[in-house]
Parts: structure tokens; sequence; C-alpha cells
């Protein structure tokens, strides 16, 4: 929802509440780290009935605490952790991942570990030993991330498909974001494009379907049109995004909710066949 445009012009907390309401989306995603911001947000929150998925960027166990306390304030439904912390060695990690895993458990707050570059999860291939490793790690994808960091070959081989798989399998939440091999987010309505939206669009719908088979009848899936401003918006000479976010979010917004409904709908033709056996 951040501009971030040469005009200067931000929007207020409660202007952008009401436009995600007004669009239909269901929730915001939102940092959880600044206590006077999480405030402010969880004042302009009141009444709205938009669900939250806070963001915390813990570099050791404690930080974790204060974001899961942020996150409570907001009522949110879960915390996305980027381990702000960059080992060499997996066993380096695992310390630190069981730490966070015991502590949201105990406090009662899911989290979720997002494929993030610049993050302990920064490399696919890495980040598939820590979940090798700790059995209990569950994920948030952002492929772009992992598009862009492995810099596949397009189109993607049986290989690298079926690592993406591997973390798909795990995930329980999602942000949005479309790259190609060179750019982490591109712009979704330029023709020129659509070969990576489709790929996107493939993969979340494996992974809706994967996630179907692991969660229980009631849960809730988060999806995060996560279209970000500049630097990761593309833009001109002067500062602005070649394209409008907002309607590229809207458009991300149907294509996922259509996506997931079909989903759902296999499901429980697959569920009313297998009775019917």
């Amino acid at each position: 929802m951040e501009r971030r445009q040469p005009d200067g012009i931000e929007r207020s907390i409660e202007s952008s509440l009401t436009m995600i309401k007004e669009a239909g989306f269901d929730g915001i995603s939102t940092s959880c780290v600044d206590p006077a911001r999480v405030a402010l947000i969880a004042r302009a929150l009141a009444g709205t009935g938009l669900a939250v998925e806070g963001t915390c960027f813990p570099q050791t166990i404690d930080d974790l605490k204060a974001a899961i306390d942020l996150g409570r304030q907001l009522g949110a439904l879960h915390l996305n952790v980027q381990p702000d912390v960059r080992p060499r060695r997996v066993a380096d990690c695992i310390p630190l991942l069981e730490g966070w895993i015991k502590l949201a458990q105990e406090a009662g707050m899911p989290i979720y570990f997002e494929t993030h570059r610049n993050r302990m999860t920064t490399d696919l291939l890495f980040t598939l030993d820590l979940m090798d490793r700790v059995s209990e790690m569950r994920m948030l994808s952002d492929l772009s991330h992992v598009l862009l960091g492995r810099e596949f070959w397009y189109p993607i081989s049986d290989e690298d498909e079926a690592l993406v798989r591997q973390v798909l399998d795990r995930t329980w939440a999602f942000h949005g974001r479309i790259a190609s091999r060179e750019q982490i987010q591109v712009e979704i309505t330029f023709p020129q494009h659509k070969v990576w939206l489709d790929l996107f669009l493939r993969w979340w719908e494996y992974g809706f379907r994967s996630w179907r088979k692991r969660a229980g009848v009631d849960a809730l899936l988060s999806f995060a049109c996560e279209l970000g401003p500049r630097p990761y918006a593309i833009t001109d000479r002067e500062g602005n995004d070649t394209t409008d976010r907002w309607e590229e979010a809207l458009l991300i917004k149907s294509l996922v909710r259509d996506l997931f409904e079909r989903t759902a709908v296999d499901a429980q033709l697959a569920l009313e066949q297998g009775s019917l056996a």
C-alpha cells in the first residue's frame, strides 16, 4: 500500500484499510516490529473485520517474544518469520529454528518461515536442508525469491520443479509476487511477462492442492497479494511505477480466488468419489 512515488504523497493507514476492505480483501499483512505503528494499526483495524498476518525479522530467539506480543495486539492469525541471520552452516541454524518454534508453540502463535533473499532462507538448497533437519519447520512461500535466487532456466526443468514442490509441500501461507529469472517483481499485465504469471499460477495451484491434503476442514490459508513499491517495483526515469500496482493486486486476488475455489471443488469431488468407491 506504500506509493513511494516522486510526488511524495502517501495514504493514511485509515484510507489504506478502507481501500482494502472495499476491494473485497479479507485482511492485511503488516510488520510487527515498531510498537507505536502497531498501536496505530490496531486502532485503525477496530471494527473492520480484517484479518492480520504479522511479519517479523528476529535475529535471536528472544527477538520473537516481542513480535508475538505485537502480533497479539493485532489479533494476528500467524507470524511470518524472516530470520535475519545468515549462518553458513545448517548446524548453526538448528538451535535458532528450534528455539523459535518452541517459543511460538508455548505462546500459541503459529509461525511460518518465509523463503526470502538475504535471510537464513536465502538459498533454496540450504532451506531444503533446514527443512530436512527441522521437521516442525512450516514454510511461507514467496516463490519470487526462489525463482530469482536460483535463476531457473525456463521452461522449468523436472529437477527444479521437484525442488519447488518440496517447499510447497511444507507451505502453510503464501506471498503473491511474480518474478522472472532476472527480476524480483515484473509487471504482470505486460504480455511478455505472461509466461511468468502462468508459472506462478501453476505453482500456487499445486501448493493449494498440497495444503488441502494437510490442513484441517476449518483451516484458513493466507495469501498476501504482495506487490511492493520501489525498489521492488520497476520504475521509469522519473521514479514512477511502470504499472498500477493496486490494479495488479486486484487482478492477482481475482485469479488466486478462482484458483483456490477450483481446488476446493476438485477436493470435494475427490472426496465424494472416494466415499463411493
